[in-house]
């Protein structure tokens, strides 16, 4: 059980606050719901105290796990890239990457996409998924490892700083 001001994630939307913890009548059930704000946008969500679990409602990571996600973001040794794979199984694959409840998940998601655009152009969707991957283990890392959101942003990006100036170079060329 979660506490009122306890941090937690909820895969999709990222680190929330439990608020409350209220009772509401929906349906004619009487039921317990946490009242979580996501604090990345101040949505409001409610979710039912009894399957907190099975919606993915869970704790921020260690730092043991932070650090770990870390590591594995500079460990390119596993990269096969998008060879075969169409653009269409890849996005349905890294939205459902995005909603786990694992953090390894989502930042899979993020150094794929960030090593992909080693090789190509990222299309519009890819640089939308790109930024929502950043933003879930970014905030989350930063929660884990009590450290600022920039500052997490600005590490990773350094991770991939010659993607970056590789995307760069390239939007240059077709200017």
């Amino acid at each position: 059980m979660f506490q009122i001001n306890e941090l937690v994630v909820y895969p999709a939307q990222g680190v929330g606050r439990i608020e409350r913890i209220d009772t509401q009548k929906i349906g004619g059930i009487e039921a317990d719901y946490y009242i979580v704000r996501i604090l990345s946008n101040s949505v409001t969500l409610m979710v039912p105290v009894k399957t907190a679990a099975n919606v993915g409602l869970r704790h921020v990571s260690s730092p043991e796990t932070g650090r770990e996600v870390l590591e594995s973001l500079r460990d390119r040794s596993g990269f096969t890239g998008y060879t075969g794979q169409n653009w269409n199984r890849r996005y349905r694959e890294y939205s459902e990457k995005l909603k786990s409840i694992e953090l390894a998940d989502v930042a899979y998601v993020l150094k794929e996409l960030f090593l992909i655009g080693m090789d190509k152009e990222l299309s519009f969707g890819e640089r939308r998924l790109l930024e929502q991957a950043m933003t879930l283990v970014s905030m989350e890392l930063a929660h884990s490892l009590s450290r600022s959101q920039e500052d997490v942003k600005a590490e990773i990006n350094e991770m991939f700083a010659d993607v970056i100036q590789k995307q760069q170079e390239k939007l240059q060329k077709n200017k």
